[in-house]
C-alpha cells in the first residue's frame, strides 16, 4: 500500500509554532535498505560538506542547513501505523488507543477505514509502514542553558551506514577512537556515592584521552543520566576547552515524553524542548547533557527495548568502520560498559557477545551487573537454573515473583552464553583494580578482546600508545608501537609524555626519552603550568599551592581564583627550600608579560659542560625566564613524592648532588607537616642515600674538586651550595661523611696544617714567637719561611684560635662576674664592675653584628628569623636582657638588692651558655643534646606531675584544715608541701601521732607558722579523720614516686638510647655551626672584639663597602670552571649508577633469574642442535615413506586392475594401506573429549537468516533425556525456492509419515552416521539434544543433512623451498575461500545435494574440469572426521553431518597441487580464495577451526 506525504497529524496552530516554515513533503513510498545497500546523493553531500566547514550548529539559511533538509527525508524515515485497530488496552487517561498504542486522531486519516484485505487482526509487518521523517534538527533544552544538541526521528529499519554517514558528513563529528555503549538500569536506579564518582570520573577520562563516542539510552533517568551528570560535570570543571565529549543517546520514540515538540517536517533549527519528570508519567524525558540523540521509531506508542537492534546493529557498523589517521587505517574499538540494570540489560549484553563487543560489568551496581559478575568465575556447567534462581532471589527480591519460570530458563540460557564468551567479559571491581579506575577495566577489556580476536590491518600508532599509556603496558608500547614500521618525531610524543608524567608512569618517561624526546624543548613555561594545574588534588604541595592562590585572590579582592603561575609554585618551594634560597621563578612585573609560553633553545645540558644561564636574562628591554628542564621536573615530581619518577629524571641532572639534597629539604618539609606519607620518607632515604653516594664517588677521584662542589654557588637552586642545602635539611647522613668532616676541620684549623696538635696551638696563644719557628706548620708553602708576618694573621684568624681565645675570654668574664656578685658588689660600681659593663657592652656588639651581618642580601627581616631561629642565640638575648634590667635596678639605689638578685639569675643564663661551646668536644657534645632534649621530656612530666600534686594538696588541706585566708600559706600547704612529701619530707601532723600544737598558729594570726589542723576544743587534740589522710598520703607518694619518677626515667632512658645510636653524627652535625660562627667572628676576643667592630662600621658605615663571605662556605665560580666541575660530577654520577646496575646485578636473586634465563637458552640452543643433526635422518625416512606410499599406490593399482580382469574376488585382495590404530588416530580423539558435552552453535537464539528466535535451552536441559516440561519451541522452515529438493513442512502428520527416516529415501540419504535415530509424530529428533528451534530451519530436509568439507594443505616454504617452523614445529598453509555477502573465511566445502558427490560451494571455486580429479583427491585423503557438526542451522528435527577429508601435499612440486591452483576460482568473480597460514588466530567458523585443529595433529603440525 502506498501512503503519500501524510504525517502525524498536529493542529495547524501548534504546527505553526513548532515549525513556522513547514511545507508539503513530496510524495514518497516506503521502502526498506539493507545495510549493503547504497545510500543515495552520499557522494553529493559529502563533497559538499567539506572537512574543515564541519560545524556543531547550522546557521541558519546556511548551505549546510539547506543539504540537510534536502538529504534527511529522502534517506531518513519513520514509521506509522496505517490501520487502527481497537486494543483491548486503554491509554492513561481512559481513551480507546489502537494496538499500536497510538489514539485514533493521532493515526492518519486513512488508518481509520479498514479495507478489506488488510484482515481483522493488528500486525506490525503489514499494518505499519515506512515514510519520511519529520523530526529532525537542533534540540534545544528550554531553561537550561544555551546548549543546544542534534536530533532526528529514524526508523527502526534504517540501515546503520545511513546513521554514520548522517552523524560524521552532516553533524560534522569526526570518526571516534573509541566507541563506550553505556547500559544498565534506566528506573529506579539508585548508586552507591563512592561507586558513582568512580564510574563518573573513570568514564569521562577514558572518553576525553581517548576521543571516544559515548553511547547511552537518552533518558533523563537511570544510568543514562549518571553518563549525562558525568559529562555535565566535567564541561564544568575544564578551565581550557579540548573539545567536547560526544554523548550519543538512542532512544525509542514512542517513549519520549513532549515529543510532539521535536516534529517539525522541515527542520527544527532549534526545536525547544522542555523536560518535564513531574508530568512523564510512564514515558521519559531527553537526558539535556547528551550531544546527539537518534530517536527510534518502530511505529508504537509506550514500548521500551525498541532501539534496542538498531542500537545493535549501529555500534556493531561502526566497530567495522576503518579509520584513517596519520597514514595508518584501522578498525574503531568498540566496549560495552554494564550498571545494574534489568531484563533489556541483559539483551542488551547478551547482543553485544554475540556481536563479539567486549563488555565491561560493574559490579556491585546491582541486579543484572550483579548476577553475571558473581557468576562470572564460574565453569559454564555450574551455571544452573537453580544457581540463576538464587541470584535473582537475592539481587531482585523487590520484582522476584514477577519472575516466571520461563523467564528464569531463558535468562540462564543467555548467562551461560555470556559467560561461556569469557575473552569478551570484564568484570569491575571497585577493590581490584583500585578508585577511579574504571578507565582502566574499560581499556584492559580492549586488550583483552583483541588479544583473542583475529584482526588483520596496522593499528592507528597514536591512538594505541594513548592506550598503552592508560593501560600503563610499557613492554607493548616496546614491542608493538615503537617498532621499525613507524618512525616517530620527538615532539610527536610530547602530549603522552605529559600524559605519563601526570599519570605518573615513569617506564614511559623513561621509554620517551629514550626514544629521543629533548627535555629542554619539551619542557615550556606553559608546560610547566599545565603540569601543576593537573596536580593530585591529594597532593600536600597542591593543597599549599591553593593556599596561596586564595591569599592573592583576597589580596586582590578578585571574584574568580586567580590561575596557577609559576612565581606561585616558587613561593610554596622558598618555604619548604628555606628563606636562605632565592626565587626560583621570579614573579616578572605587569608591564613584562607579554607571553610566557616560549621554548627554551638557549639553554645547554649536556656533559662536556656549557655553562648554565642564570636564572632570567633581559632582552630587548623586558625579563624573559628561562627554564632549567630537569630541575623542573625533577621538582614536580618530588613534590608529589614520586619516588620512580624522580629517580628517572634526577639520572638526567647536571647539578645532581645539589639536586638531592634539595629534593631531601623539601621532602623532609612535607614530611612535617604530613607524617602519614610513607613514600615520602622512603624518597627521603633515598635522596640522601644519594647524595651521600654520588660525593663519596666524587671524594674518592678529586678530595679537592669535590670539596669544592660543597661551597660552590648553585644558580639553579636559588644561588645556594650543596652544604647549606644539607643543613637545611639536617642531613645528617651527608653532613657526617668523612669528605664533609675533612673540609669542616680544614675550615677550623684555617691555613694551619690539621696534624698540628692542640696544645701546640694554646703554647703559641700564650707564647706567640713560637709562630716563627717550626712549632706550627701551614699548609702554604709561602707561609714556612721564618719572619713571615702572615703567619701571625694566618694563626689568629684561624677558627680554632679564636674558639679558643673566645674561651678563655668568657670563663675570664664569668670569674670577673662571680667575683663582683659575692665580693665586690658595692652601693656605688668598682671599676672590676665597670669593666663587666664594658665586657658586656662587647659582648651586646657581637650579637648585633651577627643580627645585621648579611652577606647574600636577605634582609633585615630574614637575618632576624634567621638569627632566633638558633637556641644559643636566644639564650644570649635572654641573658644579655636579664643583666640590663638586673643593671638598670643596681643603680637606683632603692632597688639595690632586687639588682643583685637579678643579676644572679643572668650569671646563671650565662653559665648555661658553656654547654654551646662544649658542643665542639665529641665526648660533651652529644650528651648536650641528650640534655636539650630530655628537656622536653620534663615539662611533659611537670604537666602530669602538677596534677597529682595539685590534687593531692587541695584534698589535704581542705580536710587538715579550716578557712585558711593567707595566700602564701595556701600555696605552701597545697604545692610546696606536696611537692617536698616526694622527696620524704612528711608533714608531721598528717596522722596526729607527732601533733604539737606549739608549730602552728591556731587562729592562723602568726605570720610565721601555718594555721593548726581541726582540733578538739577541750584538749586540743586533732578531730581530723586520721586514716583517711593516711590513705591519701600513700596513693600519692604511689604514683608520683614509683610510677611517675619511673616513667620519667624510662623517658629519659628512651631518649638517651635514641640519641645515643645516632652520637657521631649528631656530634658532626652539630660542630658545623659551631665552625661556623667562628669561622665568621672577628678574631679578637671579647672586650677586644670592640676594635674590630669599630673597623667594620667604618668600612660599611663610611665607606659603603658591601659585606663580603669567606670563600671557603660559599663561593661563585667561573662559568668555564663550574661547567667543568659539573661535566666531572655528572660523569661521575654515571659511574655510580652503572655501579648500582653491577650490584643489582650480583645479587643472589638477580644472579638465579639470569641463570635460569641461559639455561633456557641453553635449551634452545640445544634442540635447535638436534634438529639440525636429525635433519639429514628425516630427510631420508621422509623419502623412503614417499617410496613406500607410491609402492602402495602402484600395488592397490596392480591389484584393482586385476581384479577388475576376474583374476581374483574382492574377499581375496590383501588390505592394503591399512593398520592398526597408531597414536596419531588416537591422538585425534582427544580433541573430541574437550569438546563442550552438549551442542553451542546449534542453541544461539538467533536464528541465522531470519528473525526467528529459538526457545532457550540451558545446557543441563539439552539431553532429551531430562524433563523439560516448559519447552515449547517455534517452528521454522525456510522456502528454498532455487533448491528443487526439499522437506515440506506441513502441520498434518500424513505428510510427515511419507518419509522415510533412518534409510535411503530416493536420492535423499536420511541415515545418520551416529545410528539410528528417533522419531516422534513424524519428525525426526536431533540425537544431540534439544536446540529450541523445530521444523527443519534453513536446511533442505529433515534429519540429517550430509556435508562435506574437504581441508586442503600444504606445507608453508621460504623462496628456497624449505619449510618454515615455529616452535619447532612445521607450519601449515591451507586452503580457504571468502563467499560472496560473507565476513568470514571458510573452508571450500558445503552441503551435499542430493546424490551428488561435491558440494555446490566447492563447485564454485573449481572449474568443472577439474571435479573428477578432486574427486580422486578425495578418496586418496585422510578422513579426520564423520559425524555430527555443530551447525548454527541445526534444529530439532534437521541437523548436519559432515566428512572431513584432509588432502595434504606434501610436495611442492606436486602436479595435482599445481593443476589446483591453476584451476581455482573458475566460476565467481566474486569469490575470494587464498592460501591462508595456519594457526589459532586464524578467522574461519568455529567449526571450522575444530576441523583444521585436528589436521594439525594428524600431521604433527603447528596450531
Amino acid at each position: 500500500m502506498a501512503v503519500h506525504g501524510r504525517h502525524t497529524k498536529v493542529l495547524p496552530s501548534q504546527l505553526n509554532k513548532v515549525c513556522p516554515e513547514t511545507g508539503d513533503s513530496p510524495t514518497t513510498h516506503p521502502r526498506e535498505m539493507s545495510d549493503f545497500e547504497v545510500v543515495p546523493n552520499l557522494q553529493q553531500s559529502s563533497s559538499s560538506i567539506g572537512k574543515g566547514q564541519r560545524k556543531a550548529h547550522f546557521p541558519s539559511g546556511s548551505n549546510e542547513k539547506e543539504n540537510l533538509i534536502s538529504w534527511i527525508p529522502e534517506n531518513i524515515r519513520k514509521k506509522e501505523c496505517t490501520y487502527f485497530v481497537e486494543s483491548s488496552q486503554t491509554s492513561d487517561s481512559g481513551r480507546v488507543v489502537c494496538e499500536c498504542g497510538y489514539l485514533r486522531e493521532q493515526h492518519l486519516e486513512d488508518a481509520a477505514k479498514p479495507p478489506l484485505f488488510l484482515g481483522k487482526e493488528w500486525d506490525p509487518s503489514r499494518h505499519i509502514q515506512e515514510m519520511p521523517t519529520d523530526a529532525f534538527g537542533d534540540i534545544h533544552f528550554t531553561g537550561l542553558g544555551q546548549k543546544t544538541g542534534k536530533y532526528v526521528r529514524v526508523s527502526s529499519d534504517t540501515p546503520p551506514r545511513v546513521i554514520y554517514h548522517l552523524m560524521t558528513q552532516h553533524w560534522g563529528l569526526d570518526a571516534p577512537n573509541l566507541l563506550i555503549s553505556v547500559t544498565g538500569g534506566a528506573k529506579n536506579f539508585v548508586m552507591k556515592p563512592r561507586l558513582k564518582n568512580i564510574f563518573r570520573q573513570g568514564l569521562v577520562k577514558v572518553a576525553q584521552t581517548t576521543g571516544a563516542w559515548i553511547i547511552t539510552g537518552g533518558s533523563h533517568a537511570g544510568v543514562m543520566k549518571q553518563v549525562g551528570e558525568a559529562v555535565r560535570d566535567f564541561v564544568l570543571s575544564c578551565s581550557y576547552k579540548e573539545g567536547d565529549i560526544v554523548t550519543i543517546g538512542i532512544a525509542t520514540w514512542g517513549t519520549v515524553y513532549n515529543r510532539e515538540s521535536l516534529i517539525c517536517p522541515m527542520g527544527g533549527f532549534p526545536a525547544e524542548y522542555v523536560l518535564d519528570e513531574e508530568n512523564q508519567g510512564s514515558l521519559s524525558c531527553l537526558d539535556s547533557n547528551h550531544s546527539h540523540f537518534i530517536l527510534v521509531d518502530n511505529g508504537t506508542h509506550g514500548r521500551y527495548g525498541v532501539e534496542i537492534p538498531l542500537r545493535t546493529r549501529l555500534e556493531k557498523f561502526i566497530s567495522k568502520q576503518t579509520k584513517v589517521k596519520g597514514g595508518v587505517a584501522i578498525k574503531i574499538p568498540i566496549v560495552c560498559v554494564v550498571l545494574e540494570g534489568g531484563p533489556g540489560t541483559l539483551d542488551t549484553i547478551y547482543n553485544a557477545i554475540t556481536n563479539g563487543t567486549p563488555c565491561v560489568i560493574v559490579e556491585g551496581s546491582g541486579r543484572v551487573a550483579d548476577v553475571i559478575a558473581q557468576v562470572a568465575g564460574l565453569s559454564v556447567s555450574k551455571i544452573t537454573i537453580n544457581l540463576i534462581r538464587q541470584k535473582l532471589s537475592v539481587l531482585f527480591h523487590d520484582t522476584y515473583e514477577q519472575f516466571t519460570e520461563g523467564q528464569v530458563v531463558e535468562w540462564t540460557k543467555k548467562i551461560q552464553d555470556i559467560v561461556r564468551s569469557r575473552q569478551l567479559l570484564t568484570i569491575f571491581r571497585e577493590g581490584k583494580y583500585g578508585q577511579q579506575d574504571v578507565d582502566v577495566a574499560i581499556l584492559q577489556a580492549l586488550f583483552k578482546a583483541s588479544r583473542n580476536q583475529d584482526h588483520f590491518g596496522r593499528e592507528n600508532w597514536d591512538h594505541q600508545l594513548k592506550l598503552a599509556v592508560a593501560w600503563n603496558r610499557v613492554d607493548i608500547a616496546r614491542s608493538e608501537i615503537f617498532t621499525d614500521d613507524y618512525e616517530w618525531k620527538p615532539t610527536d610524543l610530547h602530549s603522552v609524555m605529559a600524559a605519563a608524567l601526570i599519570s605518573n608512569k615513569p617506564e614511559f618517561v623513561k621509554l620517551f626519552v629514550e626514544q629521543g624526546v629533548r627535555l629542554k624543548e619539551f619542557v615550556t613555561w606553559d608546560t610547566l603550568i599545565y603540569l601543576y594545574d593537573n596536580m593530585a588534588p591529594s597532593c600536600l604541595f597542591h593543597s599549599k599551592l591553593q593556599k596561596v592562590l586564595l591569599e592573592e585572590k583576597e589580596h586582590t579582592a578578585s571574584s574568580k581564583m586567580p590561575r596557577i603561575q609559576l612565581h606561585h609554585v616558587s613561593q610554596v618551594l622558598r618555604e619548604l627550600l628555606g628563606r636562605s634560597t632565592q626565587p626560583l621563578y621570579p614573579k616578572p612585573k605587569h608591564t613584562e608579560r607579554p607571553r610566557l609560553s616560549i621554548p627554551v633553545p638557549h639553554i645547554k645540558l649536556n656533559v662536556q659542560g656549557s655553562s648554565l644561564r642564570s636564572l632570567y636574562k633581559r632582552t630587548s628591554g623586558r625579563v624573559t625566564f628561562t627554564i632549567d628542564p630537569v630541575r623542573d621536573l625533577l621538582i614536580w615530581a618530588v613534590v608529589q613524592s614520586r619516588k620512580e619518577l624522580a629517580e628517572i629524571i634526577w639520572a638526567q641532572s647536571q647539578d645532581c648532588m645539589a639536586a638531592a639534597l634539595a629534593c631531601s629539604k623539601i621532602l623532609k618539609e612535607l614530611q612535617y607537616e604530613h607524617k602519614s606519607r610513607g613514600d615520602a620518607r622512603r624518597m627521603l632515604q633515598i635522596s640522601s642515600w644519594c647524595s651521600s653516594c654520588v660525593f663519596t664517588e666524587c671524594y674518592r677521584k678529586d678530595e679537592e674538586r669535590a670539596q669544592k662542589l660543597l661551597v660552590r654557588v648553585s644558580e639553579a637552586w636559588g644561588k645556594t651550595t650543596c652544604l647549606q642545602l644539607a643543613l637545611e635539611a639536617k642531613n645528617m647522613n651527608f653532613v657526617s661523611h668523612g669528605g664533609v668532616q675533612a673540609f669542616l676541620t680544614k675550615v677550623w684549623w684555617g691555613k694551619m696544617c690539621v696534624d698540628n696538635g692542640l696544645w701546640r696551638v694554646i703554647v703559641c696563644m700564650l707564647f706567640f714567637p713560637f709562630l716563627y719557628t717550626s712549632f706550627i706548620t701551614f699548609r702554604e708553602k709561602k707561609m714556612q719561611p721564618m719572619g713571615c708576618l702572615t703567619r701571625f694573621r694566618a694563626f689568629f684568624t684561624a677558627p680554632v684560635v679564636i674558639f679558643h681565645m673566645n674561651i678563655l675570654s668568657y670563663f675570664t668574664f664569668l670569674l670577673l662576674f662571680a667575683y663582683v656578685l659575692m665580693v665586690d658588689f658595692q652601693p656605688s660600681p668598682s671599676w672590676w664592675e665597670y669593666l663587666i659593663y664594658f665586657w658586656l657592652f662587647s659582648l651586646v656588639c657581637e650579637e648585633t653584628r651577627q643580627l645585621l651581618h648579611d652577606p647574600d642580601g636577605l634582609g633585615v627581616l630574614k637575618m632576624a628569623a634567621l638569627y632566633f631561629k638558633d637556641f644559643w642565640n636566644k639564650l644570649d638575648v635572654g641573658a644579655i636582657v636579664v643583666f640590663i634590667i638586673g643593671l638598670t635596678c643596681r643603680l637606683i639605689p632603692s632597688t639595690l638588692y632586687p639588682g643583685r638578685i637579678i643579676l644572679s639569675l643572668a650569671f646563671i643564663i650565662f653559665c648555661l651558655r658553656l654547654m654551646h661551646i662544649f658542643t665542639v668536644s665529641k665526648t660533651l657534645g652529644p650528651k648536650i643534646i641528650i640534655v636539650k632534649r630530655m628537656m622536653k621530656d620534663v615539662f611533659f612530666f611537670l604537666f602530669l606531675l602538677a596534677v597529682w600534686v595539685v590534687s593531692f594538696g587541695v584534698a589535704k588541706q581542705a580536710i587538715l584544715i579550716h578557712n585558711e585566708e593567707r595566700v602564701e600559706w595556701l600555696f605552701r600547704g597545697v604545692v610546696y608541701h606536696s611537692y617536698l612529701t616526694i622527696f620524704g619530707q612528711i608533714p608531721s601532723y598528717i596522722d596526729g601521732v607527732n601533733f604539737n600544737i606549739d608549730q602552728c598558729s591556731p587562729n592562723g594570726t602568726d605570720p610565721y607558722k601555718p594555721k593548726c589542723p581541726e582540733t578538739n576544743e577541750d584538749n586540743k587534740e586533732p578531730i581530723f579523720p586520721e586514716w583517711l589522710t593516711v590513705i591519701l598520703l600513700c596513693l600519692y607518694l604511689l604514683f608520683t614516686n614509683i610510677l611517675l619518677l619511673n616513667l620519667l626515667i624510662a623517658m629519659f632512658n628512651y631518649t638517651f638510647q635514641q640519641v645515643q645510636q645516632h652520637t657521631d653524627q649528631i656530634w658532626k652535625f652539630q660542630r658545623h655551626d659551631l665552625i661556623e660562627e667562628y669561622h665568621g667572628r672577628p678574631p679578637a676576643p671579647p672586650p677586644f672584639i670592640l676594635l674590630s667592630h669599630l673597623q667594620l662600621l667604618v668600612r660599611r658605615g663610611l665607606l659603603r663597602r658591601p659585606a663580603t663571605r669567606h670563600r671557603q662556605l660559599k663561593e661563585k665560580l667561573e662559568k668555564n670552571e663550574e661547567a667543568a666541575l659539573l661535566s666531572w660530577e655528572m660523569y661521575l654520577k654515571e659511574n655510580y649508577l652503572q655501579h648500582q646496575q653491577c650490584q643489582e646485578k650480583q645479587n643472589t636473586e638477580q644472579k638465579i633469574r639470569d641463570i635460569a634465563q641461559r639455561v633456557d637458552v641453553l635449551a634452545d640452543l640445544l634442540d635447535m642442535d638436534r634438529v639440525k643433526r636429525t635433519s639429514l635422518v628425516e630427510q631420508r625416512l621422509g623419502a623412503l615413506e614417499d617410496q613406500v606410499y607410491q609402492s602402495a599406490k602402484a600395488l592397490r593399482w596392480i591389484m584393482q586392475a586385476l581384479q577388475g580382469s576376474g583374476f581374483s574376488s574382492e574377499e581375496d585382495m590383501p588390505p592394503l594401506g591399512k593398520h592398526s590404530p597408531s597414536s596419531t588416530e588416537l591422538d585425534l580423539e582427544k580433541p573430541e573429549e574437550k569438546q563442550p558435552p552438549h551442542h553451542v552453535l546449534a542453541r544461539n537464539l538467533l536464528y541465522p537468516g531470519s528473525h526467528t528466535v529459538r526457545f532457550p535451552v540451558p545446557d543441563e536441559k539439552v539431553p532429551w533425556e531430562v524433563d523439560f516440561q516448559l519447552y515449547d519451541p517455534p517452528a521454522y522452515s525456510a522456502d528454498h525456492r532455487d533448491t528443487a529438493v526439499q522437506d515440506p513442512f506441513s502441520p498434518s502428520l500424513e505428510s510427515l509419515l511419507k518419509i522415510n527416516y533412518n534409510a535411503m529415501d530416493g536420492l535423499i540419504d536420511r541415515q545418520s552416521f551416529h545410528g539410528l535415530y528417533a522419531v516422534q509424530d513424524g519428525l525426526p529428533l536431533n540425537p544431540m539434544g534439544r536446540t529450541g528451534l523445530r521444523g527443519r530451519g534453513r536446511l533442505h530436509c529433515f534429519g540429517p543433512n550430509h556435508a562435506l568439507h574437504p581441508v586442503v594443505t600444504r606445507w608453508r616454504r621460504n623462496l628456497d623451498g624449505s619449510i618454515i617452523r615455529k616452535s619447532l614445529k612445521k607450519m601449515l598453509e591451507v586452503l580457504v575461500a571468502q563467499y560472496p555477502l560473507s565476513d568470514v573465511w571458510a573452508l571450500p566445502g558445503g552441503s551435499l545435494e542430493p546424490g551428488e558427490t561435491l558440494p555446490l560451494k566447492l563447485k564454485w571455486i573449481l572449474r568443472r574440469e577439474f571435479w573428477p580429479q578432486f574427486q580422486n583427491l578425495l578418496k586418496q585423503g585422510t578422513e579426520i572426521h564423520k559425524g555430527y557438526l555443530d551447525d548454527p542451522r541445526n534444529t530439532d528435527n534437521a541437523w548436519v553431518e559432515t566428512v572431513a577429508i584432509s588432502v595434504h601435499f606434501d610436495n611442492q612440486n606436486d602436479v595435482e597441487m599445481k593443476r589446483l591452483n591453476s584451476f581455482l576460482q573458475g566460476c565467481d568473480p566474486e569469490l575470494c580464495i587464498r592460501w591462508q597460514v595456519l594457526d589459532r588466530r586464524i578467522p574461519l567458523h568455529a567449526n571450522h577451526k575444530q576441523l583444521l585443529q585436528k589436521v594439525s595433529t594428524l600431521l604433527g603440525a603447528y596450531y
